[in-house]
């Protein structure tokens, strides 16, 4: 972390925001319509160009391979479902594994949350039935992966992340995918993930506006959405994309760019996910691209230091989520993430929503710690404690979905 990292607020510079409402010519966006049909596209493309890069569309004959099927799983408690979804030909060829969990006894396709996780599904749960990622990984003392590889030590190590226990109690599935099958969280020149999948003939990485890893876990999420709209226990209207931290980032990118997502949560996801970068505060445009040069595109780098000539903002990003409902979560403790520039982020978003005929949020003034903002289309809370998902954090989230994805 660089020494001078700002955490006071009264260093924070004066700045402008660019205007969700306004079109890169000036002109007022006044209606739905001009929403829907004109500055939607043209926000979205400002972000593709400058932040995360151009994705590409489906992978055209993906290979698909139900890996387990159990019905009577966790103790009777849930149905699990391992499907694994191979892009290209031959075992070499990337491929990601999805974990699926649905409570069992439903009687009704159910509402059900998808989330990319850090260290293999295995992590999430104890149960021996998850298969144990072959993938590379972090070298992590606390969840046992050393020569950057899984062991059966490694399980259960991220389980107070996924309640998966009171996800199934509450009447949601819960699905996940390692984000490392779609690429590798290190700066690899894209060599090793799904990048190559879509070079042109030539090409050895990415051009300086085509998608960075970002890019490439949101794809994926994509997929990994496209897998459930073929299970007949998943309604596939009320998936809720989620993620924390650079995952949170993804999530709220994913949710910008494939509307299929019924409802996006992003937590303590910080600079290029919910908080302002205009801000300046803890983590920055530079020292993000410093310290991670391949989560973004390169294009982003131009902004390192300058981020008010960026032509978005991060509530802009949360604003291509409406109408759909979003749910913004911070932590009083994660200074590095700025809470008050994720509420604002979500704050900023609001006149998307009101435009639309939806509420946004329903407090203009940031809430105490442990106060939740619900009953709107944005959601939001600061939660106590640092830089993490908690029980409370999906307590909230739950609570905000029921409002939202439970008919």
């Amino acid at each position: 972390m660089p020494t001078s990292t700002n955490y006071d607020e009264s260093l924070v510079p004066v700045y402008e925001l660019p205007d969700p409402l306004t079109d890169i010519s000036g002109a007022a966006v006044s209606t739905a319509a001009d929403w829907r049909d004109r500055r939607r596209g043209e926000v979205l493309r400002l972000f593709e160009d400058h932040v995360y890069g151009h994705m590409p569309g489906p992978w055209e004959g993906p290979s698909c391979q139900r890996l387990d099927e159990n019905e009577d799983a966790l103790d009777g408690r849930a149905v699990r479902r391992q499907t694994r979804v191979r892009f290209g030909d031959g075992n070499a060829a990337p491929a990601i594994n999805l974990l699926l969990y649905l409570p069992c006894g439903a009687t009704k396709p159910v509402p059900t949350f998808l989330g990319l996780n850090f260290y293999g599904n295995h992590s999430i749960h104890g149960d021996p039935g998850i298969h144990l990622s072959t993938s590379w990984m972090r070298n992590d003392r606390e969840h046992n992966t050393t020569g950057h590889r899984a062991s059966e030590a490694s399980r259960a190590t991220a389980a107070s992340r996924w309640p998966v226990a009171d996800i199934l109690a509450r009447g949601y599935g819960l699905a996940t995918i390692y984000c490392g099958d779609l690429d590798p969280d290190f700066d690899d020149g894209y060599y090793n993930g799904v990048h190559p999948l879509f070079y042109a003939d030539g090409q050895s990485q990415p051009e300086a506006h085509q998608w960075g890893s970002i890019g490439a876990w949101a794809w994926g999420l994509s997929r990994g959405l496209d897998i459930l709209q073929q299970d007949p226990g998943v309604d596939a209207s009320r998936v809720c994309v989620m993620g924390h931290s650079r995952l949170g980032k993804t999530a709220l990118w994913a949710g910008a760019c494939d509307e299929r997502f019924a409802l996006v949560i992003s937590n303590n996801s910080g600079c290029g996910g919910a908080a302002l970068a205009r801000r300046r505060y803890g983590e920055t445009v530079e020292t993000i691209n410093k310290a991670f040069p391949h989560w973004f595109c390169d294009n982003y780098h131009a902004y390192d230091g300058c981020e008010d000539e960026l032509p978005v903002d991060q509530h802009q990003l949360i604003a291509l989520a409406a109408p759909r409902p979003v749910y913004v979560t911070s932590a009083i403790d994660d200074r590095w993430a700025d809470p008050k520039g994720e509420f604002l982020g979500a704050l900023h978003a609001s006149p998307v929503y009101e435009l639309l005929g939806e509420g946004g949020l329903c407090d203009t003034q940031m809430p105490p710690v442990d106060k939740p903002l619900t009953g709107v289309r944005i959601g939001y809370h600061m939660r106590s404690g640092g830089h993490d998902v908690t029980a409370y954090d999906w307590d909230r989230w739950m609570d905000f979905a029921d409002l939202h994805l439970q008919l």
